[in-house]
């Protein structure tokens, strides 16, 4: 279920329009209208959108009174952003350890006698 989660969160952030979204939404809840007014696109469109969002769990839809605005979930970006740190830590080591072999090659280089 954690690989399904993580396939719809990346999924959904694929596209530029939902990221756009998302952006919006971190700044404060807002209904399907305020979201479209940016966008050259009609509100089903932008509905489609949500919906896809609401299904990866990075948008929830509140009510308040007729209104059914719509808010940013953060775990999902969090279980994202754990699953994306494990690879920066291992290009990080790997990184780290190039350095030091470059470092080592280059001081080796400039020794008498060291390959130049």
């Amino acid at each position: 279920m954690q690989q399904a989660r993580l396939d719809a969160t990346f999924a959904a952030l694929a596209d530029p329009t939902r990221r756009a979204i998302l952006a919006r939404l971190a700044v404060g809840e807002a209904s399907v209208t305020e979201l479209a007014r940016p966008f050259a696109m009609s509100q089903p469109a932008i509905s489609k959108h949500l919906k896809v969002l609401e299904r990866a769990g990075l948008v929830s839809r509140g009510r308040d009174a007729q209104r059914r605005p719509r808010r940013l979930e953060a775990k999902p970006l969090a279980q994202a952003t754990a699953w994306l740190e494990r690879y920066r830590r291992l290009w990080e080591r790997r990184f780290r350890r190039l350095d030091a072999l470059l470092d080592e090659l280059q001081t080796q280089a400039k020794k008498p006698g060291g390959h130049r």
